[in-house]
């Protein structure tokens, strides 16, 4: 099993990417969240131009924010700094669309998006939707050197509905999950969906992104690192519930001790400003850090909902991962805790 990283993207990420190179990670993944973070395409160029080995993929890019050639031109950029080492993450949308008060692309859209790219990427002329009809597009000067679409660039698509993961069977793409909540059901069903679609079974690449702690067993480090570096994952699954955009938003929990915490931030997230826009706030921070009003969040929901615990525990805990199918997983490192890839590192090693 290979393990790799993924960061809140940063113009210094680099220097991170290139730490992870030195330790063995597999790949460095860079989120595409245009109104948290910088531009993820400028973040990957510093980091492709500073690093060797290491690949270098979006977690994940989503269709509606960049049309399908300009995006194919940012890959084939990136694919000229650094050659063959570039992975394509692509997803409906989740941060990047809910920022801005919107819900997921529809799949038949994002297939078509996939499609016109990855035409593209292969030389060919592409059939590609504008706003008024369809157009024919294609690089015009690819052997003139200034991009490269020689080097393959494997497709990651990022599923977690049943036909979110049949599409990515019939793309014959690597699988992207997102959390330890019920992976060993997820993978499950995704194989299913990729045997379906005529795949061999032992082709399906599966990645698993987390957010965790590495506990040491003194009580108050492991306190402040489960706030630190977990916590933000569990902080997500209460901003999706309060959005109420799209299949995944405005979710009702369940009465019970999670339902209860639930309301409790629901009744923070009535006095968000602008009434017509609470996006703005919910999603403040998201993946990178808890915000003051979200003490909802505590040391105990942050390790029972991340990846958290001893390095036994985490050893033991990413052996059954592993039994389970997954071909990668990879752990996202929180701005200011970046050290912490030297504990995961050592933690990976002994798998």
């Amino acid at each position: 099993m290979k393990y790799s990283v993924a960061f809140a993207s940063e113009v210094d990420s680099w220097r991170w990417a290139k730490r992870a190179e030195a330790l063995g990670f597999s790949t460095a993944w860079f989120y595409d969240t245009q109104l948290l973070n910088p531009d993820v395409f400028i973040c990957m160029a510093l980091a492709a131009h500073e690093t060797s080995t290491i690949r270098l993929g979006t977690g994940v890019l989503v269709p509606s924010n960049r049309i399908a050639p300009v995006a194919a031109n940012a890959f084939a950029s990136l694919n000229k700094i650094a050659p063959g080492r570039i992975d394509i993450g692509i997803g409906t949308g989740f941060t990047a669309r809910r920022t801005m008060g919107q819900g997921a692309v529809k799949l038949s859209e994002t297939r078509d998006y996939i499609v016109t790219m990855q035409a593209m990427l292969r030389g060919e002329i592409a059939d590609w939707r504008d706003a008024d009809k369809m157009h024919k597009v294609r690089f015009l000067d690819p052997e003139f050197g200034l991009i490269n679409i020689e080097d393959e660039m494997p497709l990651w698509f990022s599923a977690f509905g049943p036909k979110a993961q049949e599409l990515t069977a019939e793309l014959g793409a690597g699988w992207l999950n997102f959390g330890v909540h019920k992976a060993d059901l997820a993978i499950e069903n995704m194989r299913s969906a990729w045997q379906a679609a005529g795949q061999s079974p032992e082709s399906l690449q599966a990645n698993l992104f987390f957010l965790g702690a590495v506990l040491t067993g003194d009580a108050e480090e492991d306190t402040n690192r489960l706030m630190a570096q977990a916590a933000p994952q569990a902080a997500v699954m209460f901003h999706n519930m309060a959005d109420e955009v799209g299949a995944m938003g405005g979710a009702n929990m369940e009465a019970g001790p999670l339902g209860d915490i639930a309301n409790e931030y629901l009744k923070v997230h009535a006095q968000y400003e602008p009434e017509d826009a609470r996006y703005l706030e919910n999603h403040r921070g998201h993946l990178m850090y808890l915000r003051p009003e979200e003490r909802h969040i505590t040391p105990e929901l942050a390790r029972s909902m991340t990846l958290s615990g001893t390095r036994e525990e985490l050893v033991e805990r990413l052996q059954d991962i592993k039994r389970s199918g997954y071909s990668q997983v990879t752990v996202q490192v929180v701005h200011g805790h970046e050290a912490a890839l030297e504990e995961w590192a050592d933690i990976f090693a002994a798998l």
